[in-house]
């Protein structure tokens, strides 16, 4: 199973994450800032090898915590 960000994710937002193809895992790739964006929604779509290859989603939501207060 492969595992990517949904076609619907936009590029600004897949420059702050990545994604782990083999395990799933995600983790952040850039700076996050609750000041501008306090939540993400996070379209993840698995896929397997097969034939014709099947595909699965699910949505990870993630909340930014404010630091500094």
């Amino acid at each position: 199973i492969y595992y990517s960000f949904s076609d619907t994710i936009s590029d600004k937002v897949q420059d702050l994450f990545r994604i782990d193809s083999k395990s799933g895992e995600i983790r952040t790739d850039g700076e996050l800032n609750f000041e501008d964006i306090q939540s993400y929604d996070l379209e993840i779509e698995a896929r397997d090898q097969g034939t014709p290859p099947l595909s699965g989603h699910c949505s990870v939501e993630l909340e930014v915590l404010d630091v500094n207060d």
